[in-house]
């Protein structure tokens, strides 16, 4: 049995991660702070730390560290817009909180940090599928600040030998998501839209695409980064399904009537390469979006 640690463990991402490692009856501690994590999304056999990354002491961090052989850090501020709204919390939980776990995490002698990066990073690419080579470009306070924490993790492999590993997530999707606030993805906008008996809103046209990526594959993605027998040293890997659909499209899969209302600027496409995490981590994702999208469609009686 390993001890992990899972930062962010009472949100969307991290509370699947959680409950995947104790069905593999693994040790694990939880912390957060609960601004966007749920106390009912936490599992009851682990034990929850209820604390703020960015302006928790070291010292605290370490403790709550000991004996951890590998963190998950999964805790930020996400999403795109409500960053370019609020730009300062953001840093400071995004970099400042990343940058407390890197440093606690090498006192405290952990094995490995696997950090959850974002794709956003590559901004509005032109090169698809997307590799890991691509130039980055991040458009957002947030991309930016993951993207950030990303160089955070490759710098503290080689200045202090803390082995870390990035993983670039698209857009996930799954059980867990959250359907109120400024943090909900378009999925479970559309699923609370359809509840309501509301027309779907889509921003600009709706020809924009997106990588849908299960949540569940993200999960063994995480676990097999961490659990890998190799030093990472810092290095980065895409988490996408490898194949998109448009906004429209997936309002079709939700079916009623829409609206378009909003003009936003965003990246007209994301489509993962993942054949650095295929043969590297030996990561394959089985992700079905239109048929999720069935079975989540019948979850709210519609």
């Amino acid at each position: 049995m390993s001890k992990y640690l899972v930062t962010g463990g009472a949100g969307f991402i991290g509370s699947n991660l959680v409950d995947k490692l104790v069905d593999l009856q693994e040790e694990v501690i939880v912390i957060d702070n609960l601004t966007t994590g749920v106390r009912g999304n936490l599992n009851s056999k682990v034990s929850l730390i209820e604390c703020d990354l960015a302006s928790a002491s070291i010292d605290d961090l370490v403790e709550y560290m000991r004996d951890v052989d590998v963190v998950f850090h999964l805790a930020a501020k996400a999403r795109v817009q409500p960053s370019i709204d609020d730009p300062v919390s953001f840093n400071e939980a995004n970099v400042g909180g990343t940058l407390n776990v890197l440093l606690a995490a090498h006192k405290a002698a952990v094995k490995r940090v696997v950090y959850s990066a974002s794709s956003s990073c590559y901004g509005d690419t032109e090169i698809f599928p997307t590799p890991e080579t691509a130039p980055t470009n991040p458009l957002s306070p947030y991309g930016l600040q993951k993207y950030i924490g990303e160089q955070y993790c490759k710098m503290f492999s080689e200045v202090y030998g803390l082995d870390t590993v990035s993983l670039r997530y698209f857009n996930i999707y799954g059980p867990g998501m959250t359907l109120e606030g400024p943090y909900c993805t378009i999925i479970s906008i559309f699923g609370r839209q359809i509840q309501e008996g509301k027309p779907l809103t889509i921003t600009n046209d709706g020809h924009q695409r997106r990588d849908f990526t299960y949540v569940g594959d993200v999960v063994n993605a995480n676990i097999l980064a961490a659990t890998r027998d190799k030093d990472f040293e810092g290095d980065v890997f895409n988490i996408g399904n490898g194949e998109n659909y448009s906004i429209n499209e997936v309002a079709d899969m939700f079916g009623g009537s829409r609206e378009y209302g909003e003009k936003r600027f965003e990246p007209f496409e994301t489509l993962a390469d993942n054949t650095k995490a295929a043969n590297e981590l030996g990561w394959s994702p089985a992700g079905d979006l239109p048929a999720w999208i069935e079975k989540y469609k019948r979850s709210l009686a519609v």
